[in-house]
């Protein structure tokens, strides 16, 4: 026989012979589709953000499918409509999402908080930080070079002056840019209510606090005092609300003399 046409006959048998094997193979391994899972998951918006615990969308939808979680309001970004969408297909309760939005505590802008060098490295947040906590004197307030902006799904992080600032409509609560932040100054507040929210995370004694930033917090107490509902407390020189307890009076507002208390309303 001609060893070219022998050559193609091996070549041929042996490659029916592997497809065949293929053919069996994913047969007797096929791993069982999960159809309840798929039709969750096409309820689910597809951010994978984890914001709802789990590994992204399909961890998510897993999850609900083998009933590991009842709860059908996990997806933020999906919103009250995801979880009436979920609660069809499950047959669950339809929870209720509380509208929140991602806000920057931060006012230390350029004019505001000093610098203590010019920074020429890679434009990163996380990087800049390794260099003497950053630009600026004040190591705990926002960097400012977009690490959150960047990892915002939803063009809802913009750098304004120095800082990041976070537009409230086009936010959707998926906490990316919490975890992205490498100050961590990022913080969730709920949507359509007035709240005080303390723009500040400084945490050294006052007299430092005024040299490194004109807009940081002094910790002066002033703000326990006018509360009349223990909603906010100074730990660590930095005054914190509590936004269960918090009414929107606006007093403690009034009298932050430096005006980093602020009453805050998402809209």
């Amino acid at each position: 026989m001609n060893p070219i046409v022998l050559a193609i006959l091996i070549v041929s048998v042996i490659g029916l012979i592997a497809g065949l094997g293929l053919a069996v193979a994913s047969i007797v391994m096929a791993v069982p589709v999960d159809k309840k899972a798929e039709a969750i998951r096409e309820c689910l918006p597809g951010a994978n953000c984890g914001a709802c615990g789990f590994s992204g969308c399909d961890g998510y939808a897993a999850a609900l499918s083998k009933g590991i979680t009842t709860n059908t309001a996990l997806c933020a970004p999906g919103g009250n409509d995801a979880s009436k969408a979920i609660a069809e297909v499950t047959g669950l309760s339809a929870g209720s999402v509380a509208p929140m939005a991602a806000v920057v505590m931060c006012q230390g802008f350029c004019g505001k908080a000093e610098t203590k060098m010019e920074y020429n490295g890679v434009n990163s947040c996380e990087m800049a930080k390794q260099l003497f906590g950053g630009p600026k004197e004040c190591i705990y307030g926002c960097i400012g070079l977009g690490d959150c902006m960047n990892a915002c799904q939803y063009d809802a992080i913009h750098i304004c002056d120095g800082v990041a600032r976070i537009n409230p409509v086009m936010c959707k609560a998926c906490k990316q840019c919490l975890k992205t932040c490498p100050n961590h100054i990022i913080k969730m507040m709920p949507l359509h209510e007035a709240k005080a929210a303390n723009l500040c995370v400084n945490h050294d004694k006052g007299a430092i606090t005024r040299k490194e930033c004109t807009n940081g917090c002094i910790g002066c107490m002033k703000c326990v005092k006018a509360c009349e509902f223990g909603a906010v407390e100074v730990k660590d020189f930095c005054a914190k609300v509590d936004y269960n307890k918090c009414t929107g009076c606006g007093k403690c507002t009034e009298a932050c003399p430096v005006k980093c208390i602020n009453l805050i309303t998402l809209d």
